[in-house]
């Protein structure tokens, strides 16, 4: 309970600290969205109408300090404010509309890509010297050097305009109507069939080569060789005795890619114009919309902290030598 709490209390003062790094960030940029919106139009606001709108958008002229305490005020009670782009919609609800999709796209392609590498890894370390290790570790790094943007750009050629198999545009086809009927499901599953693969094919490698040589690495130690001295199955040693340990790097990679889950995926979103969380930060950034830039930040921050404590909790389950009486 210490140790939780411990690291309960450093994640909370690491989130505080992100928090101020992000409100502080967006204001290095040159200019504020309000001008840069009107400029493009070649049209200028008269200088009271010009105040009111930032007045409406939050971006009062005032002490550094007195908008940085505004800042905390709206963090801790979580009104984000309006979105610059895609008023007059508040940044809560444009995040909470992207990130279903991201949630769908880049969790589904997390989770495959953890188990299939982590198996792979364990079947390569195992077996290792065999045919399978021999196939499965060069090609882990492979494809673990490919950009994802080519791998995105490539799958998108190959099978959405070459062979004409699936869609590789956004998450449905826009002229149904969302609704919980096969041909809407079929639609989205289609639809995320590039992406996802994409993804996974990125992500599969990493995982498979940390296992791998973290289950090496762990072959020679003696609880190893007592659990064959014991005589249990070669399963059984492989998976209680050899993977559950060799898991534990491989537990705070999964937790990391965790926390990105809700920062989505920017490249790939934007290769299938994807309506995720990357592409609605993607277009944040470009329109200098302040107030969904610093929501979406924040919570792939809190994510991400989240996820690595939630990790810490797990080392400890899966790892007896962390527990104290």
């Amino acid at each position: 309970m210490d140790f939780a709490l411990r690291r309960l209390g450093f994640y909370c003062l690491a989130f505080f600290f992100a928090a101020s790094f992000n409100f502080f960030l967006p204001r290095l940029m040159p200019g504020d969205p309000i001008t840069v919106m009107f400029a493009s139009q070649g049209n200028p606001l008269p200088v009271e109408s010009m105040a009111a709108l930032k007045a409406t958008f939050g971006f009062v002229d005032g002490p550094l300090y007195q908008q940085y305490f505004t800042y905390l005020k709206s963090v801790f009670t979580w009104d984000l404010g309006l979105s610059v782009k895609y008023y007059p919609l508040t940044v809560n609800e444009v995040i909470s509309r992207s990130m279903i999709w991201t949630l769908f796209l880049v969790g589904t392609s997390t989770l495959i890509s953890f188990f299939i590498g982590s198996f792979a890894g364990i079947l390569a370390a195992w077996y290792r010297g065999s045919w399978l290790d021999t196939f499965l570790s060069p090609l882990s790094l492979v494809m673990q050097s490919i950009p994802a943007v080519v791998l995105a750009l490539l799958c998108m050629f190959v099978f959405g305009v070459a062979l004409n198999w699936l869609p590789y545009s956004y998450a449905y086809d826009i002229e149904l109507d969302p609704a919980w009927t096969w041909q809407y499901i079929h639609s989205v599953l289609s639809h995320a069939a590039l992406p996802i693969f994409s993804l996974v094919i990125v992500q599969i490698g990493g995982y498979l080569l940390t296992i791998r040589n973290n289950l090496i690495n762990l072959l020679g130690e003696d609880y190893i060789v007592m659990g064959h001295a014991k005589g249990l199955s070669e399963t059984r040693v492989m998976l209680n005795y050899g993977a559950r340990n060799a898991l534990l790097p491989s537990i705070t990679a999964f937790a990391m890619t965790v926390g990105v889950v809700l920062g989505g995926s920017l490249i790939t979103e934007v290769v299938f114009n994807y309506p995720g969380l990357g592409n609605t930060l993607y277009e944040a950034i470009v329109n200098r919309d302040y107030p969904v830039i610093q929501g979406q930040l924040l919570i792939m921050t809190l994510a991400m902290l989240s996820a690595n404590f939630l990790a810490d909790l797990a080392y400890v389950y899966l790892d007896p030598r962390l527990r104290r009486d």
